[in-house]
């Protein structure tokens, strides 16, 4: 896949930013009465929207934003933002040192091997180090089931069949299983947020900046041009707009919190 492209990203920066609040909200009922994190990692930072709400919360910590895009750590360096930045490929990373926080929103599901990237992730925090995630849960509904059934539906389905899309995140009791060995405490939910975007196609264009990305990328001129329309036809169907002109899109997300 070629570069992330920040300014599609951040077409709905403010919906993608509620559940990074919400996770960083919780953290620090996770650290209770122990010293504020001194090291922290923001593992998929992109652009630093996220790294810059870690730094609202612990202006003292050494914060580093580590992610596998350039064009996203290039604006990331743009910003005033009080950290380091990192360019780094997340399945095989690890700090330097052992840090007190792990952070990543919305970035771990695009890796496989969940069964061994979690442990490894939480081997790598100090003592009473915390690690916490959020992930995208949204593969059962129709804004990611579409994008298979128009890749499936026309002509460029013989080079779309071995694009490697977005691998299902698996459900809570899962990562329980793989976390509770390894950690003190643990704390996992889901919550369902409903979107509530305007705009023309506005689920479009949140998937085109994520999910969709690779199935586009494969693809060039009129097909790529065909498969955008096929599935824009497929998404009005299923989220049309209301009333009042806007679109409400419900996505559902996984949080962890756990403790070394």
């Amino acid at each position: 896949m070629s570069g992330w492209n920040p300014s599609l990203y951040l077409k709905y920066a403010g919906p993608r930013l509620r559940p990074a609040i919400d996770l960083i909200e919780r953290i620090g009922a996770a650290f209770g009465a122990a010293p504020a994190p001194g090291a922290i990692f923001d593992l998929g930072c992109g652009t630093g929207n996220t790294t810059r709400l870690l730094a609202e919360r612990w202006p003292a910590a050494d914060l580093v934003g580590v992610d596998g895009s350039a064009d996203m750590l290039a604006r990331a360096r743009e910003s005033d933002i009080g950290a380091r930045w990192m360019k780094a490929e997340l399945a095989d990373w690890a700090p330097p040192t052992p840090p007190d926080l792990l952070y990543s929103n919305a970035a771990l599901h695009w890796l496989d091997g969940h069964e061994v990237l979690f442990p490894h992730l939480m081997g790598c925090l100090s003592e009473g180090g915390v690690l916490a995630v959020q992930m995208p849960r949204n593969h059962a509904e129709p804004s990611h089931t579409l994008m298979a059934d128009a890749a499936r539906a026309g002509p460029w389905w013989q080079r779309l069949k071995r694009v490697r899309g977005l691998p299902p995140v698996a459900p809570p009791e899962t990562y329980y299983d793989i976390l509770a060995p390894v950690a003190r405490r643990l704390e996992i939910w889901e919550s369902v947020y409903l979107h509530v975007l305007e705009g023309d196609d506005p689920v479009v264009e949140w998937t085109r900046a994520t999910g969709f990305r690779p199935l586009l990328e494969a693809l060039d001129g009129a097909e790529r041009d065909g498969l955008l329309e096929d599935y824009r036809a497929r998404i009005a169907k299923a989220y049309p707009k209301r009333a009042d002109g806007k679109t409400l899109f419900p996505f559902r997300r996984l949080f962890i919190v756990a403790v070394r």
